[in-house]
């Protein structure tokens, strides 16, 4: 178990999906070593992910257990990480109630990620409200667990920063140190790329490589990968930048040496993508393979992965209940003397 004196570590993920490669080595890969060295909180995002799903709930839901299986098969231990879900711990949305009158609508709309957001989702002014109010639903999940490091993409920097300006905020109105400053942690692991070339991979997208795929799905979306398109013939000489064969074996192949060679031979001509893609089938298959094994087996006691979750969510409520009867005796909502 961790020590009281090692950091504490927020991170999750919303349960949009079953988690695929660009999961594992942006984040999942780092959360299985953080938990020897940190007290990690992971975090099932369904509230969250209930801001842009309207009518789409059931997906939500189903997904809690799916996203759960892929953090059991790549590693984290339930006695080291807190696996919880957020709509089980009431306390998150109390104090995000709290923090909510800290913050004006204009603040939120000028949020560099929110921003973003609205103009992929095409919500243009007919924002949810529970979607343009999520950064601060984010800083009560970070804040409730007094979370010191946070890991993120370079996207989610500026949610980052409206947390610790709601914590100063906070901790300015009531005149004492109550809520935690937290600081991010960046990934410097690129960003894969859907097998399409797109630059999101995503499920839904159909250009994932999720991590329980059978060899059958990797082979053939191995196969399918977006390579140069100007690299007609074998003696052509091919583009490495762009191509995605490349991209995925940066990311998944130990030996670079061997990698470097390859890249090589592509950019004067005389090597196939046929035999970059067999090098990069073989190397996922071996990456799955033991992943795909294990969450069959977590598969297959699901009312076990249950009982995983209701412990994790009950010692996350501990906590999170802990940090709200502070943030209500500062505001005087104590009524009772508790």
């Amino acid at each position: 178990m961790t020590n009281a004196t090692q950091p504490i570590i927020l991170t999750g993920d919303r349960t949009t999906g079953p988690l695929h490669l660009g999961h594992y080595i942006g984040s999942l890969r780092s959360r299985v070593q953080l938990q020897h060295e940190a007290k990690q909180f992971l975090l099932l995002a369904d509230t969250q992910a209930m801001t842009d799903n309207v009518g789409r709930h059931q997906k939500v839901t189903e997904n809690v257990v799916e996203v759960a299986l892929d953090y059991l098969a790549v590693g984290i231990d339930p006695d080291k990480s807190t696996i919880f879900i957020q709509s089980q711990v009431p306390e998150l949305a109390e104090l995000t109630q709290y923090l909510l009158n800290l913050v004006t609508v204009s603040r939120l709309e000028r949020n560099p990620t929110i921003k973003e957001e609205i103009r992929l989702r095409g919500f243009e002014r007919d924002i949810p409200a529970g979607f343009l109010t999520y950064p601060v639903s984010q800083a009560a999940d970070i804040t409730a667990f007094k979370a010191t490091l946070v890991p993120v993409g370079d996207d989610q920097q500026p949610m980052i920063e409206q947390t610790n300006e709601l914590v100063r905020r906070f901790n300015l109105t009531v005149g004492r140190e109550v809520l935690v400053e937290c600081v991010a942690v960046l990934s410097h692991v690129p960003r894969l790329p859907g097998i399409d070339g797109k630059a999101k991979m995503s499920k839904s997208l159909g250009n994932a490589i999720t991590l329980g795929a059978t060899p059958d799905e990797i082979s053939k979306a191995v196969h399918d990968m977006y390579t140069d398109p100007n690299h007609l013939r074998v003696s052509d000489p091919g583009q490495v930048e762009g191509n995605v064969v490349f991209m995925f074996l940066d990311a998944f192949d130990p030996d670079t040496a061997a990698v470097d060679e390859m890249k090589a031979h592509y950019r004067r001509g005389g090597l196939g993508d046929s035999v970059v893609k067999r090098r990069l089938n073989e190397r996922l298959q071996a990456l799955i393979a033991p992943i795909r094994e294990r969450r069959m087996q977590f598969e297959r006691d699901r009312a076990g992965v249950l009982e995983i979750l209701r412990q994790g969510t009950m010692r996350a409520r501990e906590a999170a209940g802990a940090t709200l009867s502070e943030v209500k005796g500062a505001l005087g909502l104590n009524y009772f003397g508790s």
